[in-house]
């Protein structure tokens, strides 16, 4: 189809400096969890993106010598010539569609803990490191700034020969340029600290030494948090953060706009905000410079993308996570296919991958981080090894992809589903507050499925083990799904507990069930993830009394890993939640939770009028145990219980491996080079 003429100001050319995106789609830098450790797995992943049409591609932060080092996470390096041949894997491959490469120059400061290299922390005044550990960071003198600068060129000079068109100016998330900035980390008293102008010396010289280096043909970016959400305290858009770019307006040859105060701010998940939210900061610097302005937003509708060009927002369309979950997601509104645009929904399962120091995952998305080791690509996928039949029992997250997928495959697929409603899982949980965009799971998949002619849907189907014998498949998945658990069993606790059944006692699924819960409510976490504080927030804004107990030391203590505990834990407090910390369930009696202190072992009595379990789940296994046949399998939470990303990517994995051989699914991996020319032993 032909592009909608309405979007035709998204695929203008737009000129950075001495170089000219063909669009307005820019990859903005994003981390990958491969870092200079996997240079194929990272030029593959940037390849899909170009391929997919994004007319500019960033690399995720690159740090430009051994003292900003941010090990065990995954990095870029350019530190020497060797950086410089690897790195060129990835600017050829984006170069190859046509699209522009950027990189980011990156140093840490504080917040590089140099585990690795155990070379010194820098920073900008002597202080703590950013993370809990012995040592410190040293402040800057006049001689280290000098080198600072000195490292930042040549890292400069390094990109512009691995043949980039983009060097960033990295100033955000409160890394070192940025520390310069903010009165809150700058205290000197010579010409770089004390007034705003002194404060954002460092800044112009770096953009300056960076334009004097590689200007004649690479574009200089500046990444700049212009505002640390710390309101007087710090840099401000209505304030120093106005003032910083007003200083130096047209030095750099663009703009890209952040938020400062960790990069949990700028990834916000879509619980805790909505689409294009970061528009006040670009507008802010647009209506400053005359120099062409990007900013994220978690963008995935094309009218918004319009909506933010024609306003005077910015001149680009800025994209990490949406990006991720369709690196298509250009092409298909340039082909009239906007209605195929894979929508992110802002979970932040990409950000947990990176904090957690491995390599990409997104829950839309499953081929994303595959596409060299498994050879997956987002659009296209093999043609089925032999006519088949395949039955697919259960028509949740796993269910639906791993029938889109099969269905792609050109596979005859049949998919039963026992309630009257396609989303499994995904239904509920995205009528928690905050998890609307979470049906966009479902929605994507029962679009394109329904189009497909080679698949049959049957709703209102609770197919028994007799059933399915009876209907000639050549294959059966069942994929029908987990239940919670009510006898205790989760992260702390492994073996059951006696929880006597009662009316006041209860589990997700009776919430979701419709239980009609009155009174002061204790809620038990120990799944650590968002289905507690998300019940939680329900009912507090019914309200009720919420007390939250939890083994751990604070409330959904592993959204730590997807950037939201803070923001979930400072809602939960404003809404009046009460807590207990560090006890788990030692028993329930006669309207009493028994807690045990994981350190002491004391126990305390808590009464309660209701009691809702959320712990582990148990996979819904019966009927595949039932069949116990060759042809059959099971994926997902069915198989696992776990994450929706890991029940997609299960079903997908299953689709894309149907009629392979064992020795065919075994993952490429990265392995390093064994150096021989200089053997020794060590004594």
């Amino acid at each position: 189809m032909p592009r909608n003429s309405r979007y035709d100001i998204l695929f203008e050319p737009v000129q950075i400096g001495p170089v000219t995106s063909p669009n307005r789609f820019y990859q903005t830098p994003h981390a990958t969890g491969m870092g200079n450790m996997k240079p194929n797995s990272s030029a593959a992943l940037r390849t899909i993106k170009a391929e997919g049409g994004w007319g500019v591609v960033c690399t995720e932060y690159c740090s430009i010598h051994p003292s900003s080092d941010d090990a065990p996470y995954a990095y870029l390096t350019l530190w020497d010539d060797e950086d410089t041949r690897q790195l060129s894997l990835t600017s050829d491959a984006i170069h190859a569609h046509g699209s522009l490469a950027g990189v980011e120059l990156w140093h840490g400061g504080m917040h590089a803990n140099n585990r690795e290299t155990r070379e010194g922390t820098i920073a900008v005044m002597d202080c703590s490191a950013h993370y809990a550990q012995p040592g410190h960071a040293r402040g800057m003198s006049k001689k280290d700034i000098t080198r600072f600068r000195k490292w930042h060129r040549a890292a400069a000079i390094r990109a512009k020969h691995a043949d980039f068109d983009i060097v960033y100016v990295y100033a955000g998330h409160d890394f070192l340029p940025f520390q310069f900035l903010s009165s809150r980390y700058n205290q000197r008293n010579d010409e770089y600290g004390g007034s705003l102008e002194n404060r954002v010396r460092l800044l112009r010289e770096l953009i300056e030494d960076t334009g004097d280096a590689v200007g004649d043909r690479c574009a200089v970016a500046v990444r700049l948090a212009i505002d640390e959400l710390h309101g007087e305290r710090g840099v401000t858009s209505d304030g120093e953060g106005r003032d910083i770019v007003e200083s130096i307006a047209e030095l750099p040859d663009l703009w890209d706009i952040a938020l400062g105060g960790g990069l949990r701010n700028d990834s916000c998940s879509s619980r805790f905000s909505s689409e294009g939210f970061q528009e006040q900061y670009a507008r802010c610097v647009k209506n400053i410079t005359s120099k062409p302005v990007v900013s994220v937003g978690r963008f995935t509708s094309p009218d918004t993308m319009v909506g933010q060009i024609n306003r005077g927002v910015q001149d680009f369309i800025g994209a990490a996570r949406p990006s991720i979950a369709d690196p298509y997601l250009p092409k298909k509104i340039d082909h009239g296919r906007e209605d195929e645009i894979r929508e992110c929904i802002g979970c932040n399962i990409c950000r947990s991958a990176n904090n957690e120091g491995v390599p990409l995952r997104c829950t839309q998305n499953p081929t994303m981080g595959e596409e060299w080791r498994r050879g997956w690509h987002p659009e296209n996928i093999s043609t089925k090894h032999k006519d088949a039949a395949i039955l697919v029992v259960g028509g949740g997250p796993a269910g639906l992809e791993t029938t889109l997928a099969l269905g792609r495959r050109g596979y005859r697929v049949t998919l039963a589903e026992a309630s009257r409603e396609l989303g499994g899982r995904v239904l509920s949980e995205s009528s928690l507050p905050g998890f609307q965009n979470w049906i966009r799971v479902r929605d994507y998949r029962s679009n394109l499925i329904q189009q497909m002619e080679n698949v049959d849907i049957y709703l209102q189907n609770n197919l028994s083990a007799s059933d399915i014998e009876d209907i000639d498949s050549d294959y059966v998945v069942i994929a029908t799904g987990s239940t919670w658990r009510r006898d205790g069993v989760g992260t702390h606790q492994h073996l059951p507990i006696a929880i006597p059944p009662a009316s006041n006692i209860f589990t997700a699924d009776d919430v979701f069930s419709g239980a009609q819960i009155t009174g002061e409510i204790l809620i038990y976490d120990d799944e650590h993830y968002s289905m507690a504080g998300a019940l939680a927030q329900r009912y507090l804004q019914a309200g009720n009394s919420v007390t939250y107990m939890t083994p751990a030391h604070m409330i959904s203590q592993w959204t730590t890993m997807t950037d939201e505990q803070g923001f979930i834990q400072k809602s939960l407090l404003s809404l009046g939640i009460k807590t207990i910390f560090t006890q788990k369930i030692d028993q329930v009696k006669n309207g009493v939770v028994h807690g045990r202190c994981i350190y002491s072992d004391q126990i305390f009595a808590h009464s309660f009028e209701n009691l809702i379990l959320v712990t582990g789940r148990q996979a819904n296994d019966q009927l595949f145990e039932k069949l116990n046949a060759n042809n059959t399998s099971r994926i997902g939470d069915c198989f696992i219980p776990s994450s929706i990303a890991d029940a997609i990517y299960s079903g997908h994995k299953f689709a894309r491996e149907l009629g392979l051989g064992p020795d065919q699914v075994v993952p490429r991996r990265e392995r390093p080079l064994i150096q021989l020319k200089n053997p020794g032993a060590v004594s």
